[in-house]
């Protein structure tokens, strides 16, 4: 590597873009630039209108790797990796690390999963030969014991986490689709021959499908807010394709076209296919959550079916209580009327207990007479 230069935490964009100009990058790949918003700390904001040139940089003089990124003349990244740095995969084409330094959280779109893993695998090797030198570092000023060299390893710092910068432990990403996981089956069971079984059975069916309907609500929130804030991105993609066809055309209607003209048509096409794949991919999220609301509706719609069975049974369980009701008080008469009927019978039989024994008397009294009289 030739002609390196120092780029310094506090470089200002004309300074990141003579050094990156000078010094060679070791590694370099192509993706959509993020920052978290520094406001909500947990929204992306592209700070990239198409996808640039992300490289990794080598400054032998502090022995530091640093990941830089310009857009035109603008220094879109700036990021020294310390040991404590972690490179998140959030997706399988995004990935995100914090910056305690720049206190933010850069986040990196790429067009395919292996220009991912491939920025992920270098992130790590460099991170690692930063942590070794980091360790060299505390090596030589344990040996030494000198405060000027105590003070050097000063510039190496725990980053924070985007946890740490967002408060919480959630991670976004801007291509996070809806996925609506409150669907429920509805089950047969026996009708119950209780009438308060009955009431409990549907009382129970109402009150999970009021839990579900608060979720499908919520979920149906949310995927309208995406779906808003994807038609923009779209239209904002579409524009972006439509000026740079417009570019290209332009180029091409150049004469004696020279070689860095070639080479911004060829970064166009590549910028205009990506933009057409991303808008391929939002179409297909958008038809996705078009099924999930019909979902959505019919379950709203066997849930209103449900209530209204719910009300017949209460009401049918009101008319079956009024005959029972009914019922009883006729059974209740009949047991007067029997134990009526019962007393009666008991009265009639003492009677015919007093008739038979007065008539058995008598026909003794006349068998007294017939012996008598025959003596």
């Amino acid at each position: 590597m030739k002609n390196r230069c120092r780029v310094p935490d506090s470089a200002s964009p004309a300074d990141v873009c003579h050094c990156s100009y000078v010094e060679q990058p070791i590694f370099s790949t192509r993706a959509h630039v993020f920052q978290i918003d520094p406001n909500t700390k947990k929204n992306w904001v592209p700070t990239s209108k198409h996808a640039v040139t992300v490289s990794y940089f080598y400054d032998s003089t502090r022995n530091v790797y640093r990941i830089i990124s310009l857009d035109g003349s603008k220094a879109i990244i700036n990021s020294t990796i310390t040991p404590n740095m972690t490179f998140t995969k959030t997706s399988h084409k995004f990935g995100q690390w914090a910056d305690s330094r720049a206190n933010t959280v850069y986040g990196l779109g790429f067009s395919s999963e292996a220009h991912l893993s491939k920025f992920a695998e270098k992130f790590a090797e460099f991170k690692e030969a930063a942590r070794l030198a980091k360790e060299k570092s505390q090596e030589k000023m344990e040996l030494t014991s000198s405060p000027s060299q105590e003070s050097a390893t000063g510039d190496l710092q725990s980053p924070v986490t985007p946890e740490s910068i967002n408060g919480t432990d959630e991670r976004v990403t801007p291509d996070a689709a809806f996925n609506a996981e409150s669907r429920t089956e509805l089950n047969a069971v026996p009708f119950p021959h209780s009438s308060t079984s009955i009431t409990k059975h549907w009382e129970a069916e109402l009150a999970a499908l009021k839990g579900n309907n608060a979720k499908l609500t919520a979920a149906l929130l949310e995927s309208t807010a995406n779906v808003k804030q994807w038609k923009q991105q779209l239209a904002a993609y579409q524009d972006e394709a439509e000026r740079l066809h417009k570019r290209v055309t332009e180029l091409e209607c150049v004469s004696g076209q020279t070689a860095g003209i070639k080479t911004q048509k060829t970064e166009l096409n590549q910028t205009i296919e990506e933009l057409e794949a991303e808008l391929k991919a939002k179409e297909e999220e958008l038809e996705k959550l078009k099924e999930e609301v019909e979902n959505a509706n019919l379950l709203q719609m066997q849930k209103d079916s449900l209530a209204q069975k719910l009300q017949e049974t209460q009401v049918r369980n009101a008319q079956l209580e009024t005959r029972l009701s009914d019922v009883e008080e006729r059974l209740e008469s009949s047991r007067q009327e029997g134990e009526s009927f019962r007393k009666s019978l008991r009265s009639l039989l003492e009677l015919l207990d007093g008739k038979i024994f007065e008539l058995t008397e008598l026909r003794d009294s006349l068998a007294r007479l017939l012996e008598d009289g025959s003596s």
